[in-house]
């Protein structure tokens, strides 16, 4: 596992500055995913998980590995699974995904909002997110189309892929399903309680065989 790359010092500086309950409730976009097409709980790969999906898996039933780059995103995701009684279903594992990768595969795969202003290969972590994911199971990407008003990406001239081209550039083949590929709307809220219409990319793909 490489540390002390500009990925670590990034994300670590970034959730320092969070309060540490920013970020704790689930993704609304992911939950209503994994409701609809992932109800029955397996094993879950939770890649940049900052913090809350992976505490909300959990306490639906889910055994979940939570990747993070950033030792108080892992710090605050075991923290809130102890408070929540589910600590025995939570496994941090800190990882650079531009660098290695966690073994196994599982049930389900969730990279939402795997975003980073630094150059990392986004696309080939994506794949070997594909590659973890067992016969019958979920592979979730939800990622930003839209700038929102609290991004770091705000003021930035920033092209957003269509789903059409982040699905062509998974290089799946005939043993995948796409579930949803759209980009819908919705109503987000920042770090500071503002709210803005942003738009996402989604993608529910499923491993048939």
């Amino acid at each position: 596992m490489t540390t002390g790359s500009d990925s670590a010092a990034f994300w670590e500086q970034h959730y320092a500055a969070l309060d540490d309950q920013w970020g704790m409730k689930p993704n609304a976009v992911f939950a209503d995913l994994v409701t609809t097409f992932a109800p029955t709980p397996g094993t879950a790969l939770d890649l940049g998980c900052g913090h809350g999906d992976v505490i909300w898996l959990a306490t639906r039933g889910w055994d979940v590995t939570a990747v993070d780059v950033s030792p108080t995103a892992l710090q605050r995701v075991a923290t809130g699974a102890r408070a929540g009684g589910v600590s025995n279903r939570v496994h941090p594992a800190r990882h650079d995904l531009a660098h290695d990768f966690p073994e196994g595969r599982f049930d389900l795969v969730n990279a939402s909002y795997f975003h980073t202003p630094l150059d990392i290969p986004r696309t080939k972590v994506l794949r070997r997110a594909a590659a973890a994911v067992t016969p019958g199971g979920l592979l979730i990407i939800v990622e930003h189309a839209s700038i929102a008003p609290w991004s770091w990406q705000t003021g930035n001239d920033v092209h957003f892929p269509h789903p059409d081209e982040i699905l062509a550039s998974l290089e799946l083949d005939d043993s995948w399903t796409p579930e949803r590929c759209h980009a819908p709307q919705r109503t987000a809220t920042g770090p500071a309680g503002q709210r803005a219409t942003v738009t996402d990319n989604v993608l529910t793909l499923r491993r048939t065989s």
